[in-house]
């Protein structure tokens, strides 16, 4: 994996498989009731990321962005993942049709593609992973998280001790 540590919880990815990797990597980490709120532009990563959530969590069925439906439910790895698109949501009161109330905080790990626009009406404890395309390489991506609650604290400081193992970086920030 060319996945490299910038600084403290800032990553560089160079290519898809990196961030597939990297969603691999937080997939050794999540636990039942982590909330991950993915950030980023219209292909960035969002979906490619949980794709390796997916896989590292043991499910090998196929990840794909649910824009349409919503929410994809990956149950075949050590833990539910609940996959939420929220991009084509346009109020908080349409959040209640998702079931994302039903599993939020409580069951498995949730990912939240676009969930940053409904942040004060979902939770307070989550981690934010924001993806953003480099202007000057198409192909490289940083990722950064911010933790939010203690929990998302000690996952934060897990990936970021991990990326830092595999990258090199021990002496780092």
């Amino acid at each position: 994996m060319a996945l490299q540590r910038i600084d403290a919880c800032r990553f560089a990815s160079s290519s898809v498989d990196d961030t597939i990797a990297f969603g691999e990597l937080v997939a050794s980490l999540v636990e039942d009731g982590d909330v991950l709120v993915l950030t980023g532009g219209l292909g960035v990563g969002k979906t490619q990321f949980t794709k390796g959530l997916a896989r590292g969590l043991g499910d090998e069925r196929p990840v794909t962005s649910p824009t349409f439906s919503l929410m994809a439910v990956h149950d075949g790895g050590r833990i539910p993942l609940f996959h939420f698109d929220l991009y084509r949501l346009e109020h908080a009161f349409e959040l209640e049709d998702t079931g994302i109330y039903d599993v939020l905080g409580y069951e498995g790990v949730c990912v939240l593609e676009w969930g940053e626009q409904f942040q004060d009406e979902l939770t307070d404890a989550y981690l934010s992973i924001t993806l953003t395309r480099d202007p000057d390489d198409a192909g490289r991506r940083t990722i950064a998280l911010e933790a939010f609650g203690a929990r998302a604290d000690a996952l934060a400081a897990g990936i970021d001790a991990a990326v830092r193992r595999i990258s090199g970086a021990e002496g780092m920030g």
